[in-house]
This record gives C-alpha cells, sequence and structure tokens, in this order.
C-alpha cells in the first residue's frame, strides 16, 4: 500500500483534444483498487507539439503516456521500441518510458475485442463485417478483427488511398475489401458495423447511407459521449438492433495499459458499471 509521504508515479493521456476524457478517472479507480500511488493528467497537444509534449513529460518525470486522436501514428514514428500490436497496426496507444528509449504499445484491439466479444457477447466470426475508417483507432483494431475469422472486413474511408494502404498493411488477404465512403450505397448490408471516425461529431450527419444496417446489425461507436453520439443517433434511425457507445472499449484498452505500466491487470467489471452509471446511453438494444 501506499505512504501518505510517498511520491506518485505521473501518468497522462496525451491527445487534442482530450477535455473530454474519462481516463483520469478511470486509472485513479484501477490504482485505487490494487492499492496503488499514481497521478494521471490530461495534455492537450496539437500534432506540431506532440514530440515535446512527449519528451516534456518524460523528463519531467513522467512514466508512460497514453495516446488519443490525432497522434497514434505519430506515436509509432516517435517510439524507438515496438510491441508486435503496435508493429501489425502502425500505431500507438500507449508509451513507455524505458532505459532504452521510448516503448509504444497498442492496446486498442485487444481491448475492443475483448469488449464486443466478452461484454457483449458478440462473436465476428463468419459475419460481415464494416470497418469506417483508416486511421490510427482504424489501425488499431482492424488486425484483431481479421483474427477472429469474418467471412468479409470492409473497410471504407473518404480517401481510398490510406484504405487501401491499411489493407496493404493486414497482408492484402482475400476477405478484406476497401472503398469510399460515397460507394456504401451498393456494400448492402452488414452484421457488424465499427465506426472509427470523428464522423458526425462536430454537428454534421455521418456520410453513411441507411442501407448498411438492419434489425440484426450490431452498431459499435469507438467514440463515448454521456449523451448519444452522432453514429449511434444514426444507427437507431435507421433500424439497427443495437448501437453501443466505446466506454468498454475505453476501460478493457487502459485495463491492458495499465498492466503493461504496472505489471497488474485491474478488474474491469466494477469499473464499467461505474461509467456506465455516468451516462444515461450506455447500450442501446432496439
Amino acid at each position: 500500500m501506499p505512504t501518505p509521504s510517498s511520491r506518485p508515479d505521473r501518468y497522462a493521456l496525451v491527445g487534442h483534444p482530450v477535455e473530454h476524457s474519462r481516463s483520469p478517472l478511470i486509472h485513479q479507480l484501477f490504482a485505487q483498487q490494487l492499492g496503488e500511488n499514481l497521478t494521471y493528467e490530461l495534455i492537450d497537444a496539437a500534432p506540431s507539439q506532440f514530440e515535446t509534449a512527449v519528451l516534456g513529460f518524460a523528463a519531467a518525470g513522467g512514466r508512460g503516456l497514453n495516446v488519443t486522436v490525432p497522434h497514434k501514428e505519430a506515436a509509432f514514428e516517435l517510439c524507438r521500441i515496438h510491441g508486435p500490436e503496435a508493429v501489425a497496426a502502425r500505431a500507438v496507444n500507449t508509451i513507455t518510458f524505458t532505459t532504452g528509449g521510448l516503448r509504444g504499445d497498442n492496446t486498442d484491439g485487444l481491448g475492443f475485442i475483448r469488449d464486443l466479444t466478452v461484454n457483449n457477447e458478440r462473436a465476428i466470426a463468419s459475419r460481415r463485417v464494416l470497418l469506417l475508417g483508416a486511421g490510427g483507432a482504424a489501425r488499431g483494431i482492424a488486425g484483431p478483427m481479421l483474427a477472429e475469422e469474418p467471412d468479409a472486413l470492409v473497410i471504407a474511408n473518404r480517401t481510398i488511398e490510406r484504405a487501401e494502404a491499411l489493407r496493404r498493411d493486414l497482408g492484402a488477404p482475400g476477405n478484406v475489401s476497401v472503398c469510399r465512403f460515397d460507394e456504401l450505397e451498393d456494400a448492402g448490408e452488414f452484421d457488424i458495423v465499427v465506426n472509427a471516425t470523428s464522423a458526425g461529431l462536430k454537428g454534421e450527419r455521418p456520410p453513411f447511407p441507411g442501407s448498411l444496417v438492419r434489425k440484426k446489425t450490431f452498431c459499435y461507436d469507438l467514440a463515448y459521449s454521456l449523451k448519444a453520439t452522432p453514429f449511434v443517433t444514426w444507427a437507431e434511425a435507421n433500424g439497427a438492433g443495437w448501437a453501443v457507445q466505446g466506454w468498454g472499449m475505453l476501460v478493457e484498452q487502459a485495463a491492458e495499459a495499465y498492466a503493461i505500466w504496472r505489471g497488474k491487470r485491474p478488474e474491469t467489471r466494477e469499473i464499467l458499471g461505474k461509467l456506465l452509471a455516468l451516462s444515461d446511453r450506455g447500450a442501446v438494444a432496439g
């Protein structure tokens, strides 16, 4: 147990923006659960300030950083050492300051798969899956989703080049195809639709056709909010059977990051329950 006089270990989340983040609360709950002494801060850094923010936090005695949009791919380039999930995704969401340099890991995929398949009891195997987006968030979950052996994985993005690059990095398997958002009208229905974009978060309507979903479709938004996200609203309005925000992924990926830093993985069920109690929109069943 920490003593009152011991100095807490410092961790933080770096992104732009970050003021909405519940990561400080999650990591404080983890520390309380495990009887450890740490602080967790928020660092808002524009892309031009990212490297300075990371190195400055390390120089000030920080132990590790979580990384959120738009810096996950930049974090991969900055780190000297990479975990296997980060190598596969070419994106980093967890940085550890080691004697050998910055180590980058990616816990997004592990957290997402655990939330989808365990907490929400949804199988990916043999399903038709649509991944919206091809940036750092999408890269973190694409490989783990593919490992679950979907019947088909379609990656859609505003620009086709980024979607094609992600498919190449996945090894260009035969069950993965790519398209632009404006080509989705003819894509048919999906069993699972995952939103890894920021579409709609600035008030605009998400640019996706309603024909993608049906009563059996499970929609998952990597974003989370104390109210329904625009993607969840879109999914419900178009008849999706389920529309879930990324609260569970947030907690599960954080637990994986905590385990990397501290060598102990917190129990997540109780923490997730506390977070969902803060939200009026945990999960919506149609």
